[in-house]
């Protein structure tokens, strides 16, 4: 019976063979950290092909950033993960919708409720659905303030906006999202 290797052990034993471009290991950390990966790119697109996407431009950042030691073994790999896969999805939305999904004010209507479990009665997949009808910059804005816990200075930075833009579309996108959660459940 072979000893258990901690999940530490093997990311650091994948980060080295990745250093010298190993292309078996770089499949292998991929693969390892593939789940992690999606959850997180889910939440900054539309749809699962752009979340691969997302995905795959991250990890080629990943793999040439090892092999050139720009990656700092002090860190925590996971961390480090996290970040590019968020700042390639910014990117991501940089190039592709930046001037594609922009949400008139007069058509977003609060309303009242008295519903405060509504969220905790959600599914995993409900609130994905809920996200996805949001404008993209107002989904960014929410999953980066509410999900990654970034300060809006720090959005504001990431993405080149005014901070409080960046309160303006955090606002926006909590609205948008009680009308939504009230037409559909």
């Amino acid at each position: 019976m072979e000893p258990k290797i901690s999940k530490d052990i093997l990311v650091n034993k994948l980060l080295i063979e990745c250093e010298k471009g190993n292309v078996l290991h770089q499949e292998m950390l991929y693969k390892h950290f593939y789940g992690y990966a999606l959850t997180i790119c889910r939440l900054y697109s539309y749809s699962n092909d752009e979340a691969v996407s997302i995905l795959n431009d991250s990890f080629l950042k990943i793999f040439e950033a090892i092999q050139k030691k720009q990656y700092n073994k002090d860190l925590s790999f996971k961390g480090w993960l996290r970040k590019i896969l968020i700042n390639t999805a910014i990117d991501y939305y940089r190039k592709n919708f930046k001037h594609n999904n922009h949400l008139d004010i007069n058509d977003v209507v609060y309303i009242e409720t008295d519903e405060t479990n509504a969220i905790s009665n959600l599914q995993a997949e409900d609130i994905l659905n809920l996200l996805d009808k949001l404008p993209e910059l107002h989904r960014i804005v929410f999953n980066l303030y509410e999900i990654q816990g970034y300060s809006h200075q720090e959005i504001a930075e990431q993405l080149s906006i005014a901070e409080s833009t960046s309160r303006v579309f955090l606002t926006r996108a909590k609205t948008k999202l009680r009308v939504l959660i009230n037409k559909n459940f």
